[in-house]
């Protein structure tokens, strides 16, 4: 039994976000989905039951939280740890080790369970999970899907009662929410208790027995599966929801077989379009490529991302896709000049570049903002962007992200989706011609993703190319003019939406 009565909370610092009279009483066995706008309160009340408030989150606290007989403010964190596992919305937070292997068995070493029953867990989580392909790997090597699948089974290898998931289909491709979604049905076969704070419900809708609405640190609804189920998109849009139904159809729609794909009328390439040439990467090159890099289309097999030519249209949204895995976000680190053994070039503007002559060409907001933030307030982190700094420009962006009255607020105290947002606008604070956005929209609630789509429409008129790898299919529908597939590094197809 979980029970929240009369809980008032305020983080040090912030006087807004929190919790406001919160009574909620979740029972054994029961599976509850917080849901509401970025900043409601729904990692609030996670951090509540796996007592890092107040443990490691400090601020006032009134009221009493009882998870499993024990109140949380006289329980030390290693005492709940036992009982309550928790999944965060960034997975590399809660990382110990440095390979796969080690990060699954981490918990279960820690607490002294015996080798042969490691051993037993560690198998048994790996075929739960699928997690095969995945052993014996560095965790710096993994995209952020498998880092939170990995994440995911280290938790379960503890075996908690009470399992916490906050937004953890944010960095999962449309195959791996439905191994989530296994996942999750077989913990609450087992009886598990389950906390699931989450933006996208689709794959939730069968799988919850209630679902609890927050607005400004406030319980305002209530429904059960049923009812939640039944409402409209209209109804769930008023409320800043997403619906639960119409992401399923957008993703039969984008991930149709390929002689549909491959029959649609081509696009047709402009002179001002931007060509990319020569994008071959490997994490392990092999020893030729060191003193013969022109060897790289003849050997591309070896290449972990193999591109050797591609034309992009200019002043336009393109959506990459693509499994967890199929190199997304390390195509977008070689464009950006991340990588730098990634001999790409670019031709924009009939102007033939690479190396360090494209770097003020290109912005790209990284999957985990948390690598790029770096000021002690939103408005110092948009003016540290700008070529030229204009405070006027800057308060124009941050109204625009839905961030005002947080201009002097310290990053790093912001939700998941607010931080998403600040790097958002730094990025369009940048002012460069060509824009990578890494899953812009994985923390961030129906109304917040809608205002970014609607954003990078308007970047692509005012001549901004932009390229945005997501799992999003309602992002694509919203405002991509075409779709880059990769799988495997390569180019699967690309064609309009």
């Amino acid at each position: 039994m979980i029970e929240i009565k009369n809980v008032n909370f305020s983080y040090k610092g912030s006087l807004d976000a929190g919790l406001h009279d919160v009574s909620l009483q979740i029972h054994d066995g029961e599976t509850v989905l917080l849901c509401g706008a970025s900043g409601c309160g729904k990692t609030t009340i996670l951090r509540l039951i796996n007592g890092l408030i107040p443990h490691y989150y400090k601020g006032e606290l009134s009221g009493s939280v009882n998870v499993s007989g024990k109140r949380i403010e006289q329980t030390e964190l290693y005492e709940l740890a036992s009982i309550v596992g928790t999944v965060f919305q960034n997975p590399r937070s809660q990382f110990f080790s440095v390979d796969t292997d080690g990060e699954i068995t981490f918990g279960t070493e820690n607490i002294g369970i015996p080798p042969a029953e490691i051993l037993r867990r560690k198998s048994d989580v790996t075929k739960e999970f699928a997690l095969e392909p995945l052993l014996d790997k560095s965790l710096f090597a993994l995209s952020g899907g498998e880092k939170q699948k990995i994440a995911c089974a280290s938790v379960s290898a503890l075996m908690p009662e009470i399992m916490l998931l906050d937004e953890p289909s944010s960095n999962l491709d449309w195959n791996a929410i439905g191994e989530l979604a296994e996942v999750i049905r077989k913990w609450k076969a087992q009886g598990k208790t389950i906390v699931i704070s989450e933006h996208r419900l689709w794959y939730l809708k069968d799988l919850v027995d209630r679902v609890i609405f927050l607005e400004n640190g406030v319980i305002l609804h209530e429904w059960s599966r049923q009812e939640f189920a039944a409402m409209s998109a209209s109804e769930l849009s008023a409320l800043g929801l997403r619906p639960v139904t119409l992401e399923e159809q957008y993703i039969r729609e984008f991930s149709g077989d390929l002689a549909a794909l491959h029959s649609a009328e081509p696009a047709v390439m402009c002179d001002n379009d931007i060509l990319i040439r020569d994008l071959y990467f490997t994490y392990h090159p092999p020893k030729y490529v060191l003193w013969k890099k022109k060897l790289c289309a003849e050997h591309s097999a070896d290449y972990t991302l193999a591109v050797p030519e591609l034309r992009l249209p200019h002043a336009s949204v393109i959506g990459l896709i693509g499994r967890n895995g199929a190199g997304k976000s390390t195509f977008l680190r070689c464009l950006c000049g991340l990588e730098k053994d990634c001999p790409v070039q670019m031709v924009l503007d009939g102007e033939t570049a690479f190396g360090k002559r494209i770097l003020k060409k290109r912005y790209m907001v990284m999957q985990d903002v948390n690598h790029q933030l770096f000021t002690d307030s939103v408005e110092a982190e948009v003016l540290l962007s700008m070529p030229d700094e204009s405070p006027e420009k800057a308060q124009k962006l941050i109204d625009e992200l839905g961030l005002s009255g947080y201009e002097q607020t310290h990053p790093m105290a912001l939700s998941g989706g607010q931080k998403q947002r600040v790097a958002i606008c730094s990025a369009l604070a940048a002012d460069a011609e060509i824009l990578l956005f890494d899953e812009p929209t994985s923390g961030l609630d129906h109304k917040h993703m809608t205002m970014v789509a609607a954003l990078l429409k308007s970047l692509a008129k005012r001549g901004k190319t932009v390229i945005v790898s997501t799992h999003d299919p309602e992002l694509i529908s919203l405002c991509c003019d075409r779709i880059l597939c990769l799988e495997k590094g390569r180019v699967r197809y690309l064609r309009k939406v």
